[in-house]
């Protein structure tokens, strides 16, 4: 590493706050110097392979040419420009397009610019929808635990209370009601039983509640559980029984990662909102979006204050736009189904038997997304140190050393992967005792 690399690296340390990360005693950070496709180069010369997506992001790998074109191409038009009382044909075309890939109830869009703040617009459309409609008591919101939906304060306080991570601001946070976690797994026998708890929690409540929101199927930072669509049927079904409007999460879920175009197909359900981010603009920049249907849109614009109250000053950037609309045409031109198939059939094949493993309690696949549970907690300096050793980047947390690929790898960078888990299983340092 030369001088100037070293020089980024300590102020880096010293002065940039990561996510999740102390100052006082940081985790070490990797400098890249380039990325493409699915690999990422480091300062210090070596390549890895991306078994994150950066986070589910990157759908079609990095520096993708039909990507960059659209951004530059954008970039000579209009970079940005303020979205009130102005439009632009990027934020029209996006529109279009993702309520014809949405389920059929979602027909307004409301762009802003991360899944965090997507949530929290998601919210603040169930809250003023109830306001607008003079039942002002119906302002509280129902989850389930082992959910995520974002590090805002709305989005918060539908976090899990203790998985969330976000229990040292409990004291500041809205009160919202909490079921049991869905427990029965997408490969098990449905049991009716498992949604009782959750029922019962309407039938108590409803008169108070604006919204019930969950991420759809797969649980994420809770977790990395997949849960049965049956449990997700039931909860649309107890949102039209109750009146409670339904908020679908599908953030990470979105654009094919679950095998589905979005993870509500599964359970074959159109919410009254939907929250997208992450991947919408192929992982170039932020961008978010949060639908809901014309019912929602015109009972907040006939209520009180004429208007939905909530105007990023970034939202509907062009360039983002432009960009999350090359990806979901690109999302069709490669057959995104053939591309998850193809991905989930090695992952089932490679790495679910890491599930005999004396380390690991479990081990999981579905459509793009591999998970090994361990049983003890990785130590995330020292697997991570070693994952870079073996050529590949991969982020664990807690007991779960989990990957999502990008939809372009190939199988033998796939088996790389694979391989780097099933070595670091072997290596005591890697996990805490």
């Amino acid at each position: 590493m030369n001088k100037k690399h070293t020089e980024l690296l300590t102020f880096d340390r010293e002065n940039i706050w990561h996510p999740y990360t102390s100052m006082s005693s940081p985790l070490p950070s990797y400098l890249v110097e380039s990325a493409k496709g699915v690999e990422i180069k480091l300062a210090t010369g070596e390549t890895l392979i991306d078994g994150m997506a950066s986070w589910w992001s990157v759908l079609h790998g990095y520096n993708h040419p039909k990507l960059n074109q659209a951004v530059i191409d954008q970039t000579e038009k209009v970079a940005h420009v303020m979205f009130g009382g102005l439009t632009h044909q990027p934020a029209v075309e996006l529109c279009q397009k993702l309520i014809a890939l949405t389920p059929k109830s979602l027909e307004r869009v409301f762009l802003s610019d991360s899944g965090s703040v997507a949530v929290e617009v998601a919210i603040k459309m169930a809250i003023q929808y109830w306001h607008s409609k003079g039942e002002k008591n119906k302002h509280r919101l129902l989850t389930v635990r082992n959910g995520y939906h974002g590090d805002t304060f709305a989005a918060m306080s539908v976090c899990d209370p203790v998985t969330g991570m976000h229990q040292l601001f409990d004291q500041v946070l809205m009160k919202n009601l909490f079921a049991p976690a869905p427990g029965i797994a997408i490969d098990e026998e449905w049991q009716p039983e498992d949604t009782a708890a959750l029922e019962a929690l309407f039938a108590e409540h409803h008169q108070e509640l604006a919204a019930f929101i969950i991420e759809p199927i797969v649980q994420g930072t809770g977790g990395m559980r997949f849960y049965h669509p049956e449990y997700l049927k039931t909860c649309a079904a107890l949102c039209k029984k109750y009146r409670v409007l339904m908020i679908a999460d599908e953030i990470a879920t979105g654009f094919g990662r679950t095998g589905k175009l979005f993870a509500c197909e599964w359970a074959d359900i159109s919410p009254d909102i939907l929250c997208l981010g992450k991947t919408l603009t192929g992982g170039y920049m932020s961008l978010a979006a949060t639908l809901c249907s014309e019912d929602v849109a015109v009972t907040i614009s006939e209520g009180e204050a004429g208007c939905f109250m909530h105007g990023p000053t970034f939202m509907g950037n062009p360039l983002a736009c432009a960009v999350a609309s090359a990806s979901i045409d690109l999302l069709k031109e490669n057959d995104w189904q053939q591309q998850v198939a193809r991905l989930e059939a090695i992952l089932q094949q490679h790495l679910l038997p890491l599930s005999g493993h004396k380390r690991v309690k479990d081990a999981r696949v579905l459509g793009a997304i591999g998970v090994v549970e361990a049983r003890q907690s990785v130590n995330v300096a020292n697997i991570q140190k070693r994952f870079v050793e073996l050529g590949v980047w991969i982020r664990p947390f807690g007991k779960l050393i989990y990957i999502m690929p990008p939809y372009v790898t190939e199988k033998s960078d796939l088996l790389k992967v694979i391989r780097a888990i099933a070595t670091v299983l072997d290596e005591d340092t890697c996990f805490n005792a």
